[in-house]
């Protein structure tokens, strides 16, 4: 069993050669960078609602909804950033765009229009 094989996946490290290890452990701290804001959102999601803050019902209630939405996208855009950033990096060509930061911005600004509309209808 060759060394390569050990690694998981084992598809993508079968492709091209090993880049410098800095990009691969800023591209591994990207990863993690994404986990840890995943983790922010559901944790936001859930306290919102939890906290019961004085906030009309429904839009507290949507607002911690697509927060936790999001912060359940985000390891997706983890995961699949980091297998396409490592692809790139292995095979020597463009690094690729991250696709899901704006379907998750755009949440976070809607979440954040939703806690505004429930504080001034409250």
């Amino acid at each position: 069993m060759t060394e390569t094989s050990k690694r998981f996946p084992a598809a993508l490290y079968s492709q091209g050669a090993d880049p410098d290890a800095r990009f691969s452990l800023a591209n591994e701290r990207t990863f993690l960078a994404w986990i840890r804001t995943s983790l922010a959102l559901i944790a936001s999601g859930i306290a919102l609602e939890a906290l019961g803050l004085n906030l009309q019902g429904g839009f507290r209630l949507a607002a911690s909804m697509v927060l936790i939405v999001a912060g359940i996208a985000a390891p997706l855009q983890a995961w699949f950033g980091w297998v396409k950033t490592e692809r790139a990096l292995r095979l020597d060509t463009p690094l690729p765009a991250a696709r899901l930061t704006l379907p998750i911005g755009a949440a976070v600004s809607v979440a954040g229009i939703l806690v505004f509309l429930g504080v001034v209808l409250a």
